[in-house]
């Protein structure tokens, strides 16, 4: 009975997890397909080009066969967007050949990427990215640690105070926030973007947690030793807290990378999108062309999943060691 129910708990989330990675697959196989396909309705994974070609003499192009007329054939005959360029045109039927192949488009990245200028968007989303993380592992690691380790009076309100901001919803402060940042002359400037988000609560919580489960007498030793507050939290507390530090670190580049709302309303040129921002003017510009679409939001998110890759060791680690213990 218990190796039942165990078979039924790893399909229940076999299936969970298929669920989720179906529309990452289904995303980059599509970005790989012709846009003349996708047209066409071909949604399946694998970018296979079905399609006839008409060879006249400036050079092949891409047609849908309407109706054979004796020797001749009506046709659409398409460009290389997939769009109509010539509607209904009357060519030979004997100039016109059925190709089925797999192709890998490429150049669908490519096009892309020069489409709008993906380029600064990284640059931009980076620099906000780093510098954020920066911000927020200095203060919470000294706000974990003055909540984990110091005394004074108010400390279990102040961080069950903290804690509960958490469940307040980005919309609410943020026409507030726009307004104090307005006023300060930063709004279309970076520091709207990064100084804001160097306090992250959920940070200062898992570091806390973390901090609570080292023994009291190596601060015991430590402070005999005459090390100062930061000395041991330097040279002690950090260096045992390296895997839930990076998954501190991943959590905080993941939510820079993927931050859309706030960008979008702190900052209104070009030169401050970040790419999330660039990626919803892309999708505007090129609605009607989804293998560009598609091509963009892998490379889009790709540096996070390779960035997961690496340190999904350290993720698993401090949850099962004590990130998430009382």
């Amino acid at each position: 009975m218990r190796y039942i129910s165990q078979s039924v708990i790893y399909i229940v989330l076999g299936l969970c997890g298929l669920s989720m990675i179906v529309p990452f697959l289904w995303m980059i196989t599509t970005a790989f397909k012709s846009q003349l396909e996708v047209n066409k309705g071909n949604v399946g994974f694998i970018p296979i080009d079905d399609y006839h070609v008409y060879h006249a003499t400036e050079g092949d192009y891409v047609v849908k066969i309407l109706k054979a007329d004796g020797d001749s054939t009506f046709v659409h005959i398409f460009d290389e967007f997939g769009n109509i360029e010539r509607a209904y045109a009357r060519v030979p039927g004997n100039a016109i050949e059925h190709r089925r192949e797999l192709n890998f488009h490429w150049a669908n990245f490519q096009t892309a990427f020069k489409k709008v200028p993906f380029g600064r968007y990284f640059l931009n989303t980076i620099f906000v990215s780093v510098l954020t993380l920066l911000g927020v592992m200095i203060t919470s690691s000294l706000a974990a640690y003055a909540f984990a380790r110091m005394k004074f009076a108010g400390k279990d309100a102040l961080f069950y105070l903290f804690v509960s901001m958490m469940m307040v919803p980005q919309p609410i402060y943020l026409i507030p926030s726009y307004i104090f940042l307005d006023k300060l002359g930063w709004i279309d400037t970076y520091q709207a973007l990064i100084i804001p988000w160097i306090a992250n609560i959920f940070t200062i919580f898992l570091l806390r947690q973390q901090f609570k489960t080292i023994p009291q007498d190596l601060f015991d030793a430590a402070s005999i030793d005459g090390c100062s507050r930061f000395r041991i939290l330097w040279q002690i507390v950090l260096p045992l807290s390296k895997s839930v530090i990076a998954t501190a670190s991943i959590f905080s580049i993941i939510g820079s990378w993927n931050s859309f709302m706030w960008p979008l309303v702190m900052t209104n040129s070009p030169a401050r999108r970040v790419l999330q921002v660039g990626l919803s003017y892309f999708a505007q510009e090129s609605s009607s062309m989804t293998t560009l679409l598609m091509a963009a939001s892998t490379f889009s998110i790709l540096p996070l999943i390779i960035l997961f890759l690496f340190a999904q060791k350290q993720i698993i680690a401090s949850v099962a060691s004590s990130g998430l213990k009382g």
